[in-house]
């Protein structure tokens, strides 16, 4: 069933979304879904939709779509990571050229105070949890395929420790959404700078930038251990929010009663990415790879569902972020406050409910469950 519906995912709604709006971050977490898919198949079925998706990215001329250097946007680090897949693939040395350009980014990208790249200039000194996976996974490839010394992998080990500092709440066992360090936006703390609520997807940018990260810097840097120390953490943190109905996460994590709330897609799917992957990584014992499967099945049996002949996932929030957004019509009331989680829209089919199936159903095969 999975396989049925992402196949066609990446043949016919993937296209479209790419037609419809220029690459963003979501349109690199499908090439890498479909990469993983790849990998843990041996089929190479799906590298096509990958070689397929390059143009949308690059131009013949070299050029990066939808790339403007002035934003300092970590969400636009992960280009990178595509670029880099694509360059593999084709051997078009225009993609590396171009990741290289990415790369060099990180080296003047602003950063607060306590040394995290902060989320983008309309967002200064802001640590949000989404921002480690946009940027630490493509940072780490660059750094084990240059053979980078020790040096680099600190500055990605502490930024994760400083972001852990920023926004861990000991009493739930979970990370806030994100902290503005100069204690200046409207929805943080003025104590603290942190946001108010625990978002699903959040943790599972979280989690899924630590077990990526960790899978690289295992062999390459002495203080991977503390990224895996991380990950059990915060997975053993959020393990008791499941539902145990649905075997889902709820879009606001430790607030199942809040009305409105609801077992949301993506963020669980993510959460079964990083336990499947932990737990295939020695990070974590194999019950916690059964327990990322059940995620995965619970997905499946809630959401995916045929209407009018055709696979379609549902309950996938389609945005959420903090404060003032780029988008004018409606993301002005980013209060980071649990009802406004609630309030944002859910879209059927939305790229980052079916990547993250993608990258968890991957790791689903590697166990030998599919």
């Amino acid at each position: 069933m999975w396989l049925g519906y992402l196949e066609h995912y990446l043949k016919v709604c993937f296209p479209r979304f790419l037609r419809e709006k220029l690459w963003n971050y979501k349109d690199d977490l499908c090439v890498t879904g479909a990469a993983c898919l790849a990998e843990a198949t041996g089929d190479t079925r799906w590298i096509r939709y990958i070689r397929d998706s390059g143009h949308w990215l690059l131009g013949a001329d070299g050029r990066l779509v939808n790339w403007k250097e002035e934003e300092h946007n970590i969400d636009k680090i992960s280009f990178g990571r595509t670029l880099l897949t694509l360059w593999r693939l084709t051997g078009d040395t225009r993609y590396k050229a171009a990741a290289d350009h990415v790369y060099g980014q990180l080296a003047h990208h602003p950063r607060t105070e306590t040394g995290n790249f902060w989320h983008k200039d309309i967002y200064p000194d802001q640590v949000w949890l989404d921002g480690l996976y946009m940027a630490m996974p493509f940072y780490a490839q660059v750094l084990t395929d240059t053979g980078a010394g020790e040096a680099l992998w600190e500055d990605i080990i502490e930024q994760f420790q400083n972001a852990h500092r920023l926004l861990w709440d000991e009493d739930l066992g979970l990370c806030v959404h994100g902290c503005d360090v100069s204690r200046k936006a409207d929805w943080a703390d003025p104590a603290t700078g942190r946001s108010a609520s625990v978002w699903l997807r959040a943790e599972g940018w979280y989690l899924m930038a630590l077990a990526d990260v960790y899978e690289l810097a295992r062999e390459r840097t002495g203080r991977a251990d503390e990224l895996a120390a991380l990950l059990k953490e915060g997975l053993e943190g959020i393990w008791p929010y499941q539902d145990r109905r649905t075997k889902m996460f709820y879009q606001v994590v430790d607030q199942p009663g809040l009305p409105g709330n609801y077992p949301e897609t993506s963020g669980s799917a993510m959460i079964a990415y990083a336990l499947m992957k932990g737990a295939r990584l020695g990070i974590l014992d194999g019950r916690y790879g059964r327990k990322g499967s059940e995620v995965l099945d619970g997905i499946c049996a809630t959401y995916l569902k045929k209407e009018d002949g055709t696979w379609h996932l549902h309950g996938i929030c389609a945005s959420a972020g903090l404060g003032v957004g780029p988008d004018p019509h409606n993301q002005k009331d980013r209060t980071g406050k649990p009802d406004y989680y609630v309030r944002e829209a859910r879209m059927m089919d939305n790229q980052h409910g079916a990547a993250a199936c993608m990258m968890a159903v991957s790791e689903q095969i590697r166990q030998g469950r599919r």
